[in-house]
């Protein structure tokens, strides 16, 4: 079962272990949602999800990790395509039902940990991160990977849009080419397909938005991964 976030015996966090951004912040994830729109939280789609989904790259069941208010994960199932968006704030996932419910969509959401992925007890085709990846520190990225391996199905592919390292107007936490290749690595179960600069858009940015990576990462299969190592 997802894990559910909220008080348990007045805990905010649902008695799991505060991220290294609520360590910083000194916040749950769900605060970001309680007083007005959270700063990544634009009210639609961000253009590199739209276009990425206009080239058909969404194949299979899609999971969305992080969703926060559920554009993205709306915006895939206006188009069709089944999608479960999660995210460990219960507060934005009650706002993504309510966008559900109001546009008729039939969107799919769950409050869950993203360092426990697992638990959903599902595997997807196609996985989705929109500004979550960049939020882990360099100790929390080998479990979230991990976490993200558990979930996608063998010859599946991720899509991670993060903020990038470089350029005017970066956004907080932002990450390295290095980063991206260190962490999806053919010891942990990924080929990094591709990395592309992108942008994301932000509430604090231009319409321009903040410089980005878009990666297009494949789960490499058990056979692949032995093909692929035998060649380093």
């Amino acid at each position: 079962m997802p894990e559910r976030s909220g008080s348990q015996g007045g805990d905010p966090l649902g008695g799991r272990p505060p991220t290294s951004h609520e360590r910083m912040t000194g916040e749950p994830w769900d605060a970001s949602y309680q007083d007005g729109p959270a700063p990544w939280d634009t009210g639609r789609p961000q253009p590199a999800i739209v276009r990425l989904a206009g080239e058909g790259r969404f194949a299979g069941t899609v999971l969305d990790a992080g969703c926060g208010t559920g554009e993205n994960t709306l915006f895939l199932a206006a188009r069709g395509i089944p999608v479960l968006g999660v995210d460990v704030a219960g507060t934005a996932v009650a706002m993504a039902r309510a966008k559900a419910a109001e546009r008729g969509l039939q969107a799919e959401f769950a409050v869950a940990d993203a360092l426990h992925l697992d638990r959903l007890g599902r595997r997807f085709g196609a996985v989705l991160d929109c500004g979550l990846f960049h939020t882990f520190d360099a100790g929390e990225r080998p479990g979230y990977v991990a976490s993200l391996a558990s979930v996608t199905e063998p010859g599946g592919t991720l899509y991670v849009l993060c903020f990038r390292d470089d350029g005017p107007g970066t956004g907080p936490h932002p990450v390295s080419r290095e980063d991206l290749r260190s962490a999806f690595s053919a010891g942990s179960g990924w080929q990094l397909a591709a990395l592309e600069p992108d942008r994301v858009q932000t509430r604090y940015h231009d319409e321009a938005g903040a410089p980005a990576w878009l990666a297009t990462v494949s789960r490499i299969q058990a056979a692949s991964l032995r093909s692929f190592c035998s060649r380093q």
